[in-house]
């Protein structure tokens, strides 16, 4: 078999250096393809699905939130785990799938679930999502906003108004975490005293706010050949704005606005922990979550290079302080990995020459160590392996062997 192979390759030169030079092409560019990254990715096909409901203790985030999501999860096929945590404000319902799943079709299934576990849950305790398409090598980029003047509500409202929504437009980040900081929320602090002067009840306090808090259509007019459309602007866009609700009126019929039953003010939502840098401060940062299966030193770079633009973009004295970056572990990965395999194809090449004799023949048999290094490329390429540590490392061990 050998022998006729050798007798084929020697009639048909021509052919075989075609042949060897089509894979050498397709080798190239799918080296160039290949997803890069530190270490493989070993997580297990899941979908998280998450329920905030502040200010709600574990045990009816349990009762109310967490066990209607879990029942409607239950029975649906390629199934092999499902887990859940139940915290301070937060239910976490994690559905793990076999290997080999499609992330899209189960959380196909698992949207048509939500429905389900959308109606058990009371109104008002929360809407469960599910989490992004990410794994747990997903954090590629962590960085801090910081400003000399600025207070922690201050610069979370620049994270999550500023940074968060540019950073989502790169290709690869699926979604931006923000932790740290103060979330602005608009807050009134009744006076049960004044509510009780007024005689108004404290239910009809929130349905009021509710129902001055909304633009509306009205349709529109033609005058003169033109359409005037009709708008009705009541959304609340300032402190003012909501103090001037009308609430009710008192026995003189003078309107009682939400001013005159408590005090207006921005205040920090309900929050558990912080985050601090350095052990001296406390910090705002984001972290930028990478789609499964992309390009995390590809996605890294274009993040860097987003970062940049929009430290243009940011009030005077804000800036963007990055302190971790995996793009700089992908590097040094990929020097290590590269190193080994110069050395080992040196190696490898100098030990055929003495073995062999001849410089000819060592050259020839040496020839196909690059070659098959490209090949084993293309098939990484196809079966969707990525690059790293682990499995280009073992392309060096085989080399050396």
């Amino acid at each position: 078999m050998i022998r006729r192979l050798v007798d084929f390759s020697l009639d048909n030169r021509f052919l075989v250096i075609v042949l060897w030079l089509l894979v050498v092409a397709i080798g190239i560019r799918s080296l160039r393809e290949l997803p890069i990254d530190a270490v493989p990715d070993v997580t297990n096909v899941q979908v998280q699905i998450l329920t905030n409901s502040p200010g709600l203790a574990p045990e009816e985030v349990e009762r109310f939130i967490t066990f209607p999501v879990e029942t409607s999860m239950s029975g649906l096929p390629r199934v092999e785990e499902i887990r859940s945590v139940s915290k301070f404000g937060l239910s976490a319902v994690t559905v793990v799938f076999e290997e080999g799943t499609d992330i899209y079709w189960a959380r196909q299934l698992i949207s048509e679930r939500l429905v389900e576990a959308r109606e058990q849950i009371p109104e008002g305790y929360g809407e469960p999502s599910m989490g992004p398409i990410s794994t747990g090598l997903g954090e590629i980029y962590q960085f801090e906003v910081r400003g000399k003047g600025y207070t922690p509500m201050q610069l979370r409202t620049i994270l999550d108004w500023n940074v968060n929504y540019q950073l989502r437009s790169v290709p690869g980040v699926v979604e931006v975490n923000a932790f740290g900081g103060e979330l602005k929320t608009y807050q009134v602090t009744l006076d049960p005293n004044k509510l009780v002067s007024y005689g108004i009840p404290l239910e009809h306090v929130f349905k009021s706010i509710q129902r001055n808090n909304r633009n509306v259509g009205g349709g529109y007019i033609e005058h003169a050949g033109e359409q005037y459309l009709i708008r009705g602007e009541g959304l609340v866009g300032d402190l003012d704005a909501l103090s001037a609700v009308v609430v009710g009126h008192d026995s003189h019929g003078t309107p009682v606005y939400v001013r005159n039953l408590g005090k207006v003010e921005f205040a920090p939502m309900i929050r558990q922990g912080s985050v601090t840098r350095d052990g001296d401060r406390e910090a705002v940062v984001g972290i930028v979550m990478m789609l499964m299966g992309a390009n995390s030193r590809t996605v890294s770079q274009d993040v860097h290079a987003k970062i940049e633009q929009i430290k243009k973009t940011l009030p005077p004295g804000v800036t963007i302080d990055t302190y971790y970056d995996r793009t700089e572990l992908v590097n040094r990965t990929i020097w290590t990995v590269a190193k080994n395999l110069i050395e080992g194809g040196v190696l490898v090449v100098i030990v055929l020459l003495l073995l062999l004799g001849s410089l000819r023949g060592g050259v020839i048999v040496a020839i196909s160590i690059p070659l098959s290094m490209l090949m084993a490329f293309t098939i990484m390429r196809f079966a969707g392996i990525s690059g790293n540590l682990m499995s280009l490392g073992a392309i060096d061990f085989g080399l050396i062997v």
